[in-house]
Parts: structure tokens; C-alpha cells; sequence
């Protein structure tokens, strides 16, 4: 990082001088290059650095601004980091949502804006990329309004400079022109008679959008009839209005030039709120029962969360925290709890339940990569914290004397499984380390050993997930690993009645083997499970080796005898059988039976079963056809759909899809919704493979 930086961390005098912002929005928005000139704004004498957009993890700055201490995060923009975008929500009291104006609103931010209009946040929307090529203001406000609601407003809108460039913005509360033509310095002018389309054509409908957001009932019949209101009650209302999260203020903004920032830093300032006015999480004790009140004041409990966490090769453990309530102190041991089972999470290595006090290393102000030391940080500041080993995304810190537990956010469904093989054996002992401090920093990665196949599978959020875990591996932890076949874990079952005589017959001096069976196997209605049943008569199987035959049989069900799958619902029956009274023994009848199953299997005998899960996709209108035709073409069978709840447009598809159709399609969805589709899955239970697809599955069986 180039130019000057702060020596010291801004001085946060109270929870009421403290605006904590996250920017969100797609790749390509021009996000980071805001976040950057926001941040050069803000710090006097600081040179512009190299720009880049944040693709993964979360970038912070705590810089002053205009009266307030103000926490910028910057959220990844691609898709597959949601769960990183949501922390960033939950540590922020309020959103800017960034839109490019050549390529409007996509399908993420808009589930984002949904996610932030259930709970209220205050957001507004930057519209940026003003000189694009394809740049069209007018077309992408429609859009925002389209999709977020009408009480998204402009409160100015770009003028084209010399040679089509954008360098002025017109205030439509003030009347006036904003020319930034000057290298960035603003220089204000009243709107002249060229601009008069601006004003008529927007105007009206944001001074409206504002009175029917006051609290001033006589607003709306003065307006009417004629009154011109003064620009400090409109301000008022509209500031009030924004910080209620039910208007969404619109403000043209050049990442390029600066132009418009400085208007965008005062509605900051001024209309978000601090953290004392927004809703804070759900508190309880450590069981998850018992709710505790807590409000944003220095002196009440200690309760933070860890909103992010990296390894640093450096300064070791670091860890991004929210202070929600008390004050935390870098000479105070925190208690450390981590519990995402209690709200259905935590499958997997790495994220199971720990509690632990721990003694934090140093409190810092984040300044984009740098660290600005502090001694506390008190209720609604977002610091970063070192040494806190034990701590993962998402736990909470609260006194060892009163251990409290924060509902973490809602983290996104990992669905994209990749299986990875170590490259050495050293290789494989590194993993488990390397694979717990992942999981540690990322709560939506889920790391899965099947036991049905053995394989160690990675599920992901997407593509550029799986890679950034990937290079993580290599790159931190030295573990070199190959990508292999995710295979999914089949059952095998008997498709007619066979029967087959097992004979282990051995001498070799001394005592010998001896055991003869003979076993019929038939199938049995789905879910029935294994049963054993024997018929013989006049003790041609002693009855001390009744059981022996039994244990023989299951053992061998379970390893399998067609292609390695365990064999589910059948019953195997022993009839009849031979026994020596010398060479007979426990092993040698396990034996027999073992060989009588494995002599009846073929593919004439036996079918392979396969995993059906009934997968809930939730999906915009305009796609739910061509979903619809895509689960058919994975064998689906569709159950049902029905209006999404709480989101209009959107409809919930109910399909029945087997595993082994479904391991690409957290990708193919994504491509075939334009971004619209989630889905969710959950194992509904078994069904024969056709028979045309048992012969490849065959050929890479897994035999015993």
C-alpha cells in the first residue's frame, strides 16, 4: 500500500459517533475501487493506492469522517463467498448497496436486499461506473426500483461533462449542480434551464417518496397545494426516513474521479445509524435456551462475535470482532464459544462445539492491511484481535463469568462436493491439521470423510470456493492434493430369489475346516432392513453353529456381493447344511456362508439401489420452466411447486432427484437460473438404479 496511512486509530468517544458500513455488490462493480476512494477521502494527505476488486474475504477500514468514526467493510463480490458477505452484514449496521450502471442489478445483491429487508437494515444504493461504455443511469435506477421497491429515490443524477464524461451531479433537494471537473474539488453552481429535464423528470417523486415517510401528516396537503418546502425539513425527514431503513436514498457516485463521494460520506454521517439504534442479534446462555437482553452500551456485559478470521504467517492468528455490548480489553481473558449445532450447523470437521477462556493479544483499528493498536473497544466498534487461537468465524466473546452465546448468521448451504486425494503420505498426515484450521476460519466449508466410499469430499459453496480452499492448502499448509470423482455410497439388494450351497472344506493335518450351508436370499419390501431365518431339521447344522451361519451372513451383506455396496432388504434363510464333528467350528460355518451369498450374486440376482433426495429449489418465475425441464432430464420426478413465502416473483420447486444426477448442480442451477436459484436437499431414501446405468457402475465396482 502506497501514500500516507494513520499513525493511530481514531478516537471513538462514544457508541454514538460510530457508523459501521459494508459495501455490496457483484465482481466488476467498481465496490473496491469505492471502498478505496472512500477510505483516500477520508484520510487527509493519503495517495490514491492500486486498485483491485475483493474477491474473497472481507476488507475493513476505520477512518473519521465528518463528526463520526466510520467502519467501512468490504464485502467479496462473487456469489460463492455469501457467506463471508453475510458476516459482513451482521457486523455492520447499515448498506450501500453498489450497482454498475452498464450492468444494473444482479440475482445475488438482489437475495441480498431481500436478506436486509427482513431485518430492517438501512441500505442505500451507489450507483457507479458512470462513464462505462455502456452506462445508463436512467435504466439502471429503473431496475433498482424494479427490484428493491419504490421507495428506492435518486438524490442526484449525473450530468454529462465535456466529451460525454460524467463530472457534474445534479442535487435534486438543493437545485443546484455539483461540477467535480476540477480535479475533484466540488464546486457548486445553481441548475440552469438546460438542466430543467433533470429536475421534472425526478424531482417530484423524491420530494413525495420523503413526505410520505415523515411523521408530518400536514407534509402532504402543504406540498399539494402549492407550498415549496424548505430543503432543512426535507433533510430532516429524509435522514430520519433512511435511517428507519424504509427509504433507500440513490446517489450517482465516480469511483474514477471521486465525483459524488463527499455527498455520499455526509449521508453516511448524517442518516445511518449508530449502533445503538439498530436491532442487535439473538443473545442466549450456552445451552441456546434461555434469551438474554442486551443492549449497545459500554457498560453492560461483554458480548462479541468473530465476524472473520485468517492465519497470518507474520502475526499468527488474527481475528476480525464486533463488539455488541461491554467493552473489550486486551488485558481481559475472554470466554471463547462456539456452538453452530444449536442452530442446525456444524456438520463436519472442524466445526464441532468448544468452549474455552483465552487471554486476547492485541486490540487493533483495521486500516485495509494494516493494524491500528488500541487498548478497547467498546460496544459497537469492529476491531481486530490477535492470539485469539482457539476462536473461529463466528463464535462469541463474552466474560468468562458470564458466558453468553450469539445466534450466528445465517450461513449459506455448502452443496458443491469435490473429492480430493493426498499427492504423498505426507500429504495425508498434514491434512487433518490443515483441514481443521480451514474450517476453522470458513463456517461454510463442510469437510465430509465418507464412510460409504471412503473418500474425503470438500463441500463448497461453488467454483471459486473449492478454489480458494484449494490454494489455501497448498499455499499456507503445504498439502498438495489431486481432484478425483466424487462418488456417491449405493446399497445393493436382491431383485428375485436365489439360492446357493457355501462349502469350506480344508485338511491340512491336524484339525481341519469343515462346514457346508445352504442359503436361499429374496428380497423384502424397501426399508425392511436384513432379517435371518433358518429351517433346518434333524440338526444337520448344529445348532451351537446357527448362529455362526447368521454372523457369516451379515458380515458378508454388509461388505457386499455384487459390486462392494452393502446388501439391504433381504432375507437370507439356511435350510440345510453339513457338519464334522471334529473339523466344524464358528469360523469355518462364517466362512460357508459368506461363500454361499457371493455364489448366488450376478447381475441377474441382484440390483444396485440408489440415493433420492427431495431437493426444494427456489427459483425467479421467469426460470422455473426451464428448471423444471432440467430436473427431468435428471431423472427427477417433480412433486410439486408453489409461491416462494415472502418473496414475490419467486416459486419453490419439490423434486425427487437422485444423488447421483445432483453433483453438479449447485453449477448448472446457478447457469440455468441466471443466478436466481437456491436449492436445498435432504436424503428421502432408495431406489433401483435402471438397469441400464448398473452395467458402468459395475465396471468400477468396489469389491470386497
Amino acid at each position: 500500500m502506497s501514500g500516507n496511512s494513520p499513525t493511530q486509530a481514531p478516537v471513538v468517544r462514544s457508541t454514538e459517533s460510530i457508523r459501521n458500513v459494508v459495501l455490496v455488490g457483484p465482481t466488476g462493480s467498481g465496490k473496491s475501487r469505492l471502498f478505496d476512494h472512500i477510505v483516500d477521502a477520508l484520510v487527509p494527505g493519503k495517495a490514491a493506492r492500486g486498485i483491485h476488486e475483493s474477491s474473497t474475504g472481507l476488507r475493513a477500514a476505520t477512518v473519521p469522517g465528518d463528526g463520526v468514526v466510520i467502519t467501512l467493510i468490504d464485502a467479496p463480490g462473487n456469489p460463492d463467498f455469501v457467506g463471508d458477505v453475510r458476516a459482513g452484514l451482521r457486523a455492520a449496521d447499515a448498506a450501500l448497496f453498489v450497482v454498475s450502471a452498464a450492468d444494473g442489478v444482479d440475482a445475488a445483491t438482489r437475495a441480498l436486499w431481500h436478506e436486509c429487508a427482513v431485518v430492517g437494515m438501512p441500505r442505500a444504493v451507489v450507483i457507479t461506473q458512470l462513464d462505462a461504455r455502456d452506462a445508463d443511469f436512467a435504466a439502471t435506477l429503473e431496475d433498482c426500483q424494479a427490484h428493491f421497491g419504490s421507495g428506492v429515490q435518486p438524490l442526484g443524477v449525473p450530468v454529462a461533462g465535456s466529451a460525454g464524461a460524467v463530472s457534474s451531479i445534479a442535487d435534486l433537494l438543493l437545485g443546484e449542480i455539483h461540477d467535480y471537473s476540477g480535479g475533484g474539488d466540488r464546486t457548486v453552481r445553481q441548475a440552469e434551464s438546460e438542466h430543467a429535464d433533470v429536475f421534472d423528470t425526478y424531482q417530484g417523486s423524491l420530494i413525495e417518496g420523503i413526505i410520505e415517510e415523515s411523521e408530518d401528516d400536514s407534509l402532504m396537503e402543504r406540498y399539494l397545494s402549492g407550498e415549496q418546502l424548505d430543503f432543512d425539513t426535507l433533510e430532516r425527514d429524509l435522514l430520519t426516513a433512511v435511517a428507519h431503513g424504509s427509504f433507500h436514498p440513490v446517489l450517482p457516485v465516480s469511483a474514477e474521479n471521486g465525483t459524488g463521494v463527499k455527498v455520499l460520506l455526509h449521508m453516511v454521517a448524517k442518516a445511518f445509524p449508530h449502533p445503538g439504534l439498530h436491532p442487535l442479534p439473538r443473545v442466549t446462555t450456552l445451552d441456546g435456551h434461555s434469551e438474554v437482553e442486551i443492549s449497545a452500551d459500554k457498560d453492560g456485559p461483554l458480548v462479541a462475535e468473530v465476524v472473520h478470521t485468517q492465519s497470518d504467517a507474520y502475526v499468527g492468528h488474527l481475528s476480525l470482532v464486533r463488539v455488541f455490548s461491554g467493552v473489550f480489553r486486551h488485558d481481559r481473558t475472554v470466554h471463547i464459544s462456539g456452538h453452530l449445532e444449536l442452530v442446525g450447523g456444524g456438520a463436519g470437521e472442524g466445526h464441532g462445539p468448544h468452549d474455552e477462556d483465552q487471554r486476547p493479544g492485541a486490540i487493533s483499528a483495521p486500516f485495509d492491511g494494516e493494524l491500528l493498536g488500541k487498548t478497547e473497544a467498546i460496544a459497537g466498534e469492529i476491531v481486530v484481535v490477535s492470539k485469539l487461537s482457539a476462536a473461529q468465524t463466528s463464535d462469541t466473546l463474552s466474560d468468562p463469568a458470564n458466558p453468553l452465546l450469539v445466534t450466528p448468521w445465517a450461513l449459506p448451504d455448502a452443496l458443491l462436493p469435490a473429492a480430493v486425494a493426498p499427492a504423498t503420505r505426507a500429504d495425508e498426515d498434514k491434512m487433518p491439521v490443515a483441514f481443521r484450521e480451514l474450517a476453522a476460519e470458513d463456517p461454510s466449508l463442510r469437510i465430509e470423510h465418507d464412510p460409504g466410499t471412503g473418500q474425503v469430499v470438500l463441500w463448497t459453496t461453488g467454483p471459486a470456493h473449492l478454489d480458494l480452499i484449494l490454494s489455501r492448502l497448498k499455499a499456507r499448509f503445504g498439502v498438495d492434493v489431486s481432484r478425483v470423482p466424487v462418488r456417491v455410497a449405493l446399497k445393493e439388494t436382491a431383485i428375485t430369489k436365489a439360492q446357493a450351497k457355501g462349502r469350506h472344506v480344508k485338511q491340512s493335518g491336524g484339525h481341519g475346516q469343515f462346514a457346508v450351508v445352504d442359503l436361499t436370499m429374496e428380497p423384502l419390501p424397501r426399508g425392511t432392513g436384513n432379517e435371518f431365518h433358518e429351517v433346518v431339521v434333524g440338526g444337520a447344522v448344529p445348532r451351537q453353529f446357527i448362529g455362526s451361519v447368521e454372523k457369516g451372513a451379515h458380515m458378508q451383506l454388509d461388505k457386499g456381493l455384487l459390486a462392494g455396496w452393502p446388501v439391504v432388504d433381504v432375507k437370507v434363510t439356511l435350510h440345510d447344511g453339513k457338519a464334522h464333528s471334529v473339523d466344524s467350528s464358528d469360523m469355518a460355518f462364517q466362512t460357508a456362508a459368506a461363500l454361499a451369498l457371493r455364489e448366488m450374486a450376478s447381475p441377474a440376482t441382484m440390483g444396485l439401489l440408489e440415493p433420492i433426495d427431495t431437493v426444494l429449489v427456489t427459483v425467479d418465475d421467469d426460470y422455473l420452466g426451464a428448471v423444471m425441464t432440467d430436473v427431468s432430464t435428471r431423472r427427477g420426478q417433480i412433486v410439486g411447486s408453489a409461491p416462494a413465502e415472502g418473496e414475490e416473483g419467486r416459486s419453490v420447486l419439490t423434486a425427487l432427484i437422485p444423488q447421483l444426477e445432483l453433483l453438479d448442480y449447485a453449477i448448472s442451477l446457478r447457469s440455468l437460473a441466471h443466478g436466481t436459484g437456491t436449492f436445498r436437499r435432504e436424503l428421502s431414501g432408495y431406489e433401483m438404479l435402471p438397469e441400464r446405468l448398473v452395467k458402468d457402475h459395475l465396471s468400477t465396482a468396489k469389491h470386497a
